[in-house]
């Protein structure tokens, strides 16, 4: 049972089954086509011992292929003439392999339905190159991919690992790949190509299960940018000791939106604004403007609240960055129906930016 619970699994595409069934007949049909005009067309090579001149027509070419695919055969009982033939090139093989399809229709789709789950899931891992894995489908599981999916991330690029029944038939239901098991196992992250992800985020329930998580997929990938959610801020210490790059305190982050809330209603619509995606304010990351270089960054049409140089972040107001340089990257808050994280014409990495500049 531990074995299946590791396993990859890919959202599952629900289809008729009178679509199923009539697939079916129409791939049988085809092999009969193609079958036929094989025999046809290579009719020197067969003869006709009920036809005194043992030639072989179009006709004849049916019955032999009709009776050859059904694994009828010839025996003592054959047609002679050529509208017992007709009927049973017509009628009666049609019937046949109808029947035979209804018969191992099943087993011949299990088996289909295995080889390509084998053939997805290796052309998966070939593409699994730097995607996100989300490790937990919980609520913030489930928020982180929304938000990464809402700026740009195809969901193809997107694992989640999780061990519970209910969070895979969501994150499937989501249209995600899943791999079924527990994120603090070695294995389980190496199926969900932790080694070659560009981000892992993990949003487990307990916080020892987001430590040990923490530090296997940072042993892994020393590379990756892993944020991990915590429960307990006396915690903190110990996820980013284990390798986490960012940590998020959730019941801290809780307790001071209730705080704000408390104090200022209006400062507290606003805090929720901010951390709602999709309505109202973003806080987004963007590239600097050739156009901005040398400005100070309260003068720019953006409110700008931080300013990321040579991986650090400045506050606004800082005299570290009283003018913005080349390769600067602001932090600000825009209007949410503007793509936060969306290029903008005039920054640095266009091909005309260096002749404007």
């Amino acid at each position: 049972m531990a074995v299946e619970r590791d396993l990859v699994r890919f959202p599952t595409v629900v289809r008729s089954p009178w679509w199923e069934l009539s697939r079916r007949l129409l791939l049988a049909l085809a092999i009969l086509a193609g079958t036929v005009l094989l025999v046809y067309l290579d009719r020197g090579s067969y003869v006709d011992n009920n036809d005194p001149t043992k030639h072989v027509g179009l006709v004849d070419a049916f019955y032999y292929t009709t009776v050859t695919l059904s694994t009828t055969g010839y025996g003592d009982i054959a047609p002679v003439t050529e509208g017992a033939r007709l009927i049973n090139a017509f009628v009666v093989t049609p019937l046949r392999i109808a029947f035979l399809v209804l018969l191992i229709g099943t087993t011949l789709e299990v088996l289909a339905s295995q080889g390509r789950e084998r053939f997805r899931v290796a052309r998966w891992r070939k593409k699994m190159v730097d995607h996100v894995v989300v490790v937990g489908y919980g609520t913030k599981g489930r928020s982180a991919v929304q938000l990464l999916v809402s700026n740009g991330v195809d969901k193809e690029k997107v694992v989640v690992v999780d061990p519970g029944s209910a969070a895979l038939e969501d994150a499937n239901a989501d249209g995600l790949a899943v791999v079924a098991g527990d994120a603090t196992r070695r294995e389980v992250l190496r199926r969900a190509g932790v080694e070659t992800a560009s981000q892992v985020i993990i949003t487990t329930s307990r916080d020892d299960s987001s430590v040990l998580a923490t530090l296997t997929a940072r042993q892994l990938n020393p590379d990756a940018y892993i944020v991990c959610a915590v429960r307990e801020s006396d915690n903190v210490a110990l996820v980013k000791q284990s390798g986490a790059d960012s940590v998020i305190t959730s019941s801290d982050a809780v307790g001071r939106l209730l705080g704000i809330s408390s104090i200022s209603p209006t400062l507290g619509s606003v805090m929720e604004d901010l951390l709602t995606y999709g309505d109202g304010l973003e806080v987004a990351e963007r590239e600097l403007l050739v156009t901005e270089v040398g400005k100070q960054p309260q003068q720019l049409p953006d409110q700008v609240i931080a300013v990321a140089r040579d991986d650090k972040v400045y506050r606004y107001f800082d005299p570290t960055v009283t003018q913005l340089a080349r390769g600067d990257r602001l932090i600000v808050v825009r209007p949410s129906k503007e793509l936060p994280w969306a290029p903008r014409p005039g920054t640095h990495g266009e091909a005309g930016a260096d002749e404007d500049d």
